[in-house]
């Protein structure tokens, strides 16, 4: 009864009785109005990516960007949410850049990339965040800013590519390949644009899985030092590691070049939405100022709760369990699409991070497959939202780290058929 008064569908008259609820026949809502007053979108985002869209729950889902519960630390995380909620970070308010020891733990990770002889940054350099996105939005804004242009890999997270046409930033495609993007290819687009920053993913990119070869990684920033320019990195991957562990570029630098993103949401728990941005001099008084007009601070709860799972002396077992399982699905999705749909593509099997990036038949209706797919039980992402401008092929992108391994090689069958069948139509 109480739902339904909710509801609206039963009204209670005290000492009478409940009675159903006359629905007064109404006008329908007229937002006309708002066409004229928001005026015409200035960015394509007004819809979810397709990484983020609901499907039937017995359906095989190869689209999401985050891995599946049995991945994460859960017994670590629940633990660590308790205590946190039993100390003063409930109650009082977090300090605008982050709590001191967690910025002295992502600082101290940087660390461990730096070659003796550089100065690593203190953790006075560090800035807690709110998840990745918060911080790419941010570091648009705050470092390249609207109308400013800004070199991107192509492809490239489709997060980065939302938060700078948000930013009003405007795009500067680069190919990037298996080994990352051609230097001479950067070095063209700064001297074509001015571009102050060049946005990129050296490790396990996102959708592809590439990692830049360490020649490409110091080329790339001797072209961002001569320059005087960023290279904004995002290191969402850096836990993700399979055959190779992932290699900051920020330890290579010590003059502020290097912009250094990196969240814990995918290794630890999408429930905690912690992630830092490293910078040095006025660059980091920017984003300061920026973040503290966009949210004000953090959660401390969240954050002590973060520290306290990568601080136990389970962490490291959990990571090493983790990359075991990420492996074997990685293999048998990466056979399972080989067996299933052999007309299928892989541009390689990733070193690491979530996903396999999957070429189509020239000619393939990507929308039309995909929709094939959804019919017979399978979910998958179509490859044009990671392109910053129109997509150079036909791609999808799949996710091994997703639930029901064991149902890859149906995933793979389904691939094939639908393929065929959008194929037969076309």
């Amino acid at each position: 009864m109480r739902r339904l008064t909710a509801e609206g569908l039963v009204e209670t008259r005290p000492g009478v009785g409940a009675f159903t609820r006359a629905t007064a026949t109404a006008r329908p809502p007229d937002f006309g109005w708002q066409t004229a007053a928001l005026g015409a979108p200035r960015t394509r985002g007004g819809e979810l990516s397709s990484t983020q869209r609901a499907s039937a729950p017995d359906a095989i889902q190869l689209h999401s960007g985050y891995p599946a519960r049995e991945l994460l630390p859960e017994r670590l995380v629940r633990t660590a949410l308790a205590r946190a909620a039993r100390t003063e970070a409930a109650l009082t308010r977090a300090p605008a850049a982050g709590l001191p020891d967690l910025r002295a733990w992502f600082v101290g990770q940087v660390a461990e990339a730096t070659p003796t002889g550089l100065a690593p940054p203190s953790p006075r350099d560090a800035l807690v965040v709110a998840g990745s996105q918060s911080g790419l939005s941010s570091i648009f804004r705050a470092i390249v800013g609207r109308g400013q242009p800004l070199v991107i890999e192509s492809p490239s997270y489709w997060g980065a590519i939302l938060a700078a046409e948000q930013a009003g930033v405007v795009l500067v495609p680069v190919s990037s390949g298996p080994s990352g993007p051609d230097p001479q290819e950067v070095e063209r687009a700064f001297a074509l644009t001015g571009a102050r920053a060049f946005y990129a993913q050296p490790n396990f990119a996102n959708p592809t899985g590439a990692q830049w070869s360490p020649e490409t990684g110091r080329a790339v920033l001797d072209i961002v030092r001569a320059r005087g320019a960023f290279l904004v990195e995002d290191d969402w991957a850096h836990h993700l590691g399979i055959d190779t562990d992932s290699t900051p570029l920020i330890g290579q630098d010590c003059d502020g070049h290097v912009v250094y993103l990196r969240s814990l949401t995918k290794s630890v728990s999408p429930a905690l939405r912690v992630a830092a941005v490293i910078a040095r001099g006025p660059a980091r008084e920017r984003l300061i100022a920026d973040r503290a007009a966009e949210s004000m601070y953090v959660s401390g709860v969240l954050q002590a709760a973060a520290l306290d799972v990568v601080t136990q002396p389970g962490w490291s077992t959990h990571l090493r369990a983790m990359r075991n399982q990420l492996r074997a699905r990685r293999d048998l999705l990466a056979q399972s699409v080989r067996d299933g749909a052999p007309t299928v593509h892989l541009q390689q099997v990733p070193p690491g991070g979530l996903n396999l990036w999957a070429r189509l038949p020239e000619g393939t209706d990507v929308s039309g497959l995909v929709r094939e797919c959804e019919l017979r039980g399978l979910v998958v992402a179509p490859g044009g939202e990671w392109f910053p401008a129109e997509p150079t092929g036909p791609f999808v992108r799949l996710n091994y780290s997703g639930a029901d391994p064991d149902r890859f090689p149906e995933a793979g069958r389904i691939l094939g058929e639908a393929l065929s069948a959008t194929v037969s139509e076309g």
